[in-house]
């Protein structure tokens, strides 16, 4: 069985991993990490450019997968890292249609109401969407 691990640098991201790992630590475990490149923070284009922010982004990216890889190993278990582009719920999304994955893992702020409506949901986006089964970690 292939476990995908939606990973980003929130506490529920992490939370994600953990649960992978206590759970499905006899199963492959891929942790993804999703680059937004239509996302950027408040003056950083100004500050770093374009070809600045995916570098940053990329050194963030490999931090948390060493991280993940860690945390892997703490537990005998071995992880799987994957950079993907893209709005995060489709790239997940295209990632587990394309590799076969048979379920995906991925933490939630828990947002209700109205910061839901407004902020939505990538961890929904992927539950109504997937055709795999989704644990949503809290």
């Amino acid at each position: 069985m292939t476990v995908l691990v939606a990973l980003d640098e929130s506490d529920p991201g992490r939370a994600a991993l953990e649960y992978a790992l206590e759970n499905h630590d006899e199963d492959d475990i891929v942790a993804v990490h999703v680059v937004d490149p239509n996302e950027s923070g408040y003056g950083e284009a100004a500050h770093l450019g374009a070809d600045g922010i995916r570098e940053q982004r990329r050194e963030r990216a490999n931090e948390l997968f060493e991280t993940a890889r860690e945390a892997a190993n703490e537990r005998n278990c071995e992880v799987e890292t994957v950079l993907l582009t893209g709005q995060p719920a489709a790239a997940v999304l295209e990632y587990a249609t394309d590799r076969a994955v048979d379920r995906i893992v991925v933490g939630s702020h828990g947002r209700s109401g109205i910061s839901r409506v407004l902020l939505g949901s990538v961890a929904e986006r992927i539950a109504r969407r997937s055709p795999v089964p989704v644990t949503i970690v809290r």
